[in-house]
């Protein structure tokens, strides 16, 4: 059982408790039905097929057929700005909360994660997380999050970009079969059944847990085990794994001072130069390091004086994160860049129950409003959020990235009741902000970091 989330006045017996959780990952390859017995599997959902990527780029046919699994994956996101916009608000409030701490959000992995929310519920709840998510109906909500998770899916050998789901029920649940089958068809999730509470069904959930998420939040999955008046769990992955297209010399890697809020550290800073381009806003300076064939890890210095909380409460600097396209921002050169990047390892927990209600989304935390109605039978307990918050961790060195967030909510039961370049220097020796993009240019992790080293 998730340790400390029964409200005082839920029922003892027979509460229903709903769990959804999303890991999200950058360094591990999701397995398919990765550590699941068989016996437990309903139906496991059906991914595509992507041709590997040609270590001869001279093999014309190799190329071929994987330039069109890239393709196949292709969606129309169309205008996007309503979706930024999610993204732009809720990393603003998750991520300002406690300044001087370092803090990782992935503002993805809460969009599916609320999105698979909605489908669930109904009434004045499911208005305000479409209101939220910025659709108008259940839907363009469907559309939209299948679309996300095409066009963020890759699995080429060259770089992994997954998204997985799962739903887990218990044996003698009264489940809306229209619900999950909506889950399975438009979320692509698998679908478990088992004894929950059982040493087994827990072992199951872990070992799923684990293998989609390569071990890196072993001790947050703990949190995962079910009890036995528990009815369902939802559980979603994304992994992201890519290389620079420039890695760093290990060679050039030497210890420098950071600037922290505590004082003075020495951390091991890469070293890079090459010519890129070079972004400045009113309050803090950019640049951008790509991954091999699609995303980047972008880099805000807030100007000095300014803290990187302080920067997110800047509308042109949440604008820069979040807009489209880099290339139409007004105040940019193309300059030879001397980047010093502190290697970091940072990890951060955050609660986003109070972001959310101030966010709009407050009836599924209240049994007298909220309306899991697309889920549950009618008569049922109702059912109420009574937990939310999300663990993250995002690792940089030489060679590139891994990064993993797992984001869970619970819900409970209740009673009644030029050709001359310009030289420039970017050294991140003080605190700043990092966003990180994968295949669809949505950002996948945006976070502060106050100490590189991880304190």
């Amino acid at each position: 059982m998730f340790d400390g989330v029964r409200a005082r006045k839920a029922r003892r017996l027979g509460a229903a408790v709903l769990v959804l959780a999303v890991a999200v990952l950058a360094g591990v390859v999701a397995l398919r039905g990765g550590g699941v017995p068989g016996g437990y599997a309903l139906a496991l959902a059906e991914y595509p097929e992507m041709a590997p990527y040609p270590g001869d780029r001279s093999d014309d046919r190799a190329y071929a057929a994987w330039q069109e699994g890239l393709d196949s994956q292709q969606r129309d996101l169309g205008d996007t700005a309503v979706l930024r916009g999610f993204f732009a608000r809720s990393t603003q409030t998750f991520l300002t909360e406690t300044p001087g701490e370092n803090r990782v959000y992935s503002p993805l992995s809460a969009y599916m994660a609320l999105s698979m929310l909605a489908q669930v519920t109904g009434g004045e709840s499911q208005a305000q997380l479409l209101a939220l998510l910025g659709s108008d109906s259940m839907d363009a909500l469907r559309r939209q999050a299948g679309d996300v998770w095409n066009c963020n899916y890759r699995d080429d050998g060259m770089q992994t970009s997954i998204l997985a789901n799962a739903l887990w029920l218990n044996e003698n649940v009264r489940c809306k079969r229209d619900a999950a089958d909506a889950l399975a068809r438009d979320f692509y999730a698998d679908a478990y059944r088992g004894e929950m509470g059982s040493e087994g069904f827990n072992e199951a959930l872990r070992g799923w847990l684990d293998a989609h998420s390569g071990g890196l939040l072993e001790e947050q999955a703990v949190v995962a085990s079910l009890g036995q008046n528990d009815v369902l769990a939802l559980t979603s992955t994304v992994c992201f794994k890519a290389r620079w297209y420039d890695e760093f010399w290990a060679g050039a890697t030497a210890p420098q001072t950071f600037h922290s809020p505590a004082g003075d550290m020495q951390v091991d800073f890469m070293h890079q130069w090459q010519e890129q381009s070079y972004f400045r806003g009113t309050q803090f300076a950019a640049v951008g390091q790509a991954f091999r064939e699609s995303g980047v890890m972008w880099f805000l210095l807030p100007d000095e004086g300014l803290s990187p909380e302080a920067l997110l409460d800047d509308a042109q600097a949440l604008d820069f994160l979040f807009t489209a396209d880099k290339h139409q921002w007004s105040d940019q050169k193309y300059l030879k860049v001397n980047m010093a990047i502190p290697k970091f390892d940072v990890t951060a927990q955050l609660d986003l129950s109070a972001g959310l209600q101030a966010l709009g989304v407050t009836d599924v935390y209240d049994p007298s409003r909220s309306a899991f109605t697309a889920l549950t039978a009618a008569g049922d307990a109702p059912i109420a959020l009574s937990r939310t918050c999300q663990t993250a961790r995002v690792v940089i060195d030489e060679e590139g990235c891994t990064a993993a967030a797992y984001t869970v909510a619970v819900g409970v039961a209740f009673s009644d009741e030029e050709d001359e370049k310009e030289v420039v220097d970017f050294v991140l020796d003080r605190p700043f902000v990092f966003c990180l993009t994968g295949p669809s240019d949505l950002p996948l992790f945006v976070g502060t970091v106050n100490f590189p080293a991880g304190e």
